[in-house]
């Protein structure tokens, strides 16, 4: 087990991801693009990533269980209903579509590097420590549940 697993909660990574994506589209304007209905791509995916998030939040808050990043062992309930059902981690999978907006609305294909960063860093550091934490409380249960949602989409 890393020392960082379970550490930083996702909301922060987000931001950093998404500081890095400004940051390599700001040091290379050159390789900026424009897109037709660019801005309105973006905000699109920003929505639909706060939806996805959104109705992860709600189906946690229904449960009565924490959505506490960073102590999945404070579980209560496996939830797999609603959104869940299509998605074992709609927080972060909404997470990862604002960053995909963010990323259409700075224009710098550079700027997708954070998208395969923001992937890998968290299923390493967050949800591969998660599912370890939850397969240990619930078993069989949460293992049938997994073999039936897809970690992503």
């Amino acid at each position: 087990m890393s020392a960082l697993e379970l550490k930083i909660p996702p909301p922060l990574v987000l931001f950093v991801c998404g500081l890095l994506m400004w940051l390599l589209a700001y040091l290379l304007p050159s390789l900026g693009f424009d897109l037709p209905g660019q801005l309105a791509l973006a905000v699109l995916l920003v929505i639909c990533g706060l939806g996805v998030a959104g109705a992860g939040v709600l189906a946690f808050r229904q449960a009565s269980t924490t959505i506490n990043p960073t102590r999945p062992s404070a579980t209560s309930s496996i939830v797999s209903n609603g959104v869940y059902g299509f998605t074992r981690n709609p927080m972060y999978l909404g997470m990862l579509l604002c960053l995909g907006g963010w990323a259409i609305f700075l224009g710098n294909p550079l700027s997708l590097l954070g998208l395969p960063l923001f992937v890998a860093y968290l299923n390493h550091m967050q949800i591969g420590p998660e599912e370890r934490a939850l397969g240990a409380k619930f078993g069989e249960p949460y293992a049938q549940y997994c073999s039936r949602v897809r970690r992503w989409l």
